[in-house]
């Protein structure tokens, strides 16, 4: 038998082909068998794959012009061993041109009802599909709730068990939990920080509540998400409610469409947020988008933040 190896993972060919196993996808209980031409939807679901040895399974890959350049990643070179397949959002026509045979996205980020792509549709096309657990408090008839690290680890540990590779899985969950105890050990003592995290908008603010991974980032670094009580992934807020927790730091989210630069000049500029403490004191950490949605680079985002804190909080 033909073995494909990369990064660690090896599965062997022709018994990938007759592998049945049952994974939840969310809350649900779902056979799979052995993935051969994934199509996967931005960075997160990229970099999982990639993380795990699994460049071989990837047929191609959808990324929306939010994701920074493919070139910057730490998987770069994997990146080219795949097909772009689109920089617009994921669709059924494209899954189904691609012939894919399991696609990897989020519930309302990739999936969603409203373009008529969603796991159900794709069950019936009989197309595998997997979703970011991440995503899955809200998902309908099958919610899931865990915290946002747990749901990389998650995600990690069930697509191991889908292509086979659950070794590889369950050591990198290991060498990730090590590097969050180590940013916990080291977390600045007292009132935990003020922090706000800015997505984007004017007329009113987008950003994250307590369902996505920069909540778990601000929290395990010794800070506090002001809006980390939103029991919500990505959530519209109002000015008000910014100036009224007086955050002493603000994150800023760093899309390749909405450079962090050009969000950081409204900050300054706009006389609602001009007088802000962390405006005031020019305190703005960058978080690239792909550390701020499902992804290994979760991990990246809090040690580069953690950092930030600490240096701030000497």
């Amino acid at each position: 038998m033909l073995l494909l190896a990369g990064c660690g993972a090896q599965v062997e060919e022709g018994a990938a082909a007759v592998r049945k196993v049952t994974v939840k996808r969310c809350g649900q209980e779902v056979e799979y068998i052995t993935p051969r031409r994934a199509v996967v939807y931005e960075g997160g679901s990229a970099d999982k794959m990639f993380a795990l040895g699994l460049t071989q399974h990837v047929h191609g890959y959808v990324m929306p012009p939010a994701n920074p350049p493919v070139q910057e990643s730490p998987w770069a070179a994997e990146y080219a061993k795949v097909k772009f397949l689109s920089d617009d959002l994921l669709n059924r026509e494209l899954v189904v041109e691609a012939k894919a045979d399991f696609v990897l996205a989020g519930w309302r980020s990739g999936f969603s009802d409203q373009r008529g792509i969603t796991p159900a549709i794709l069950d019936g096309l009989k197309i595998q599909s997997f979703m970011h657990t991440e995503s899955c408090f809200n998902y309908p008839g099958y919610p899931e709730r865990v915290p946002p690290f747990e749901g990389l680890y998650t995600d990690l540990e069930r697509l191991g068990k889908i292509f086979g590779v659950e070794d590889r899985a369950r050591s990198l969950i290991a060498d990730y939990r090590k590097r969050v105890e180590a940013v916990q050990a080291r977390a600045p003592k007292g009132d935990p920080t003020p922090v706000f995290l800015y997505d984007s908008g004017t007329d009113k603010p987008f950003t994250a509540g307590s369902q996505v991974p920069p909540n778990d980032i601000v929290r395990l670094s010794g800070g506090r998400n002001i809006f980390g009580d939103l029991d919500a992934r990505w959530s519209e807020v109002t000015w008000e409610a910014v100036v009224q927790a007086k955050p002493e730091v603000i994150i800023i989210l760093d899309y390749g469409d909405k450079p962090a630069r050009e969000k950081i000049k409204f900050l300054k500029e706009f006389p609602t947020t001009s007088k802000l403490p962390a405006v005031v004191n020019n305190r703005f950490h960058i978080l690239d988008y792909n550390e701020g949605i499902s992804s290994p680079r979760n991990i990246d985002g809090l040690e580069g933040f953690a950092a930030y804190l600490r240096e701030l909080r000497k």
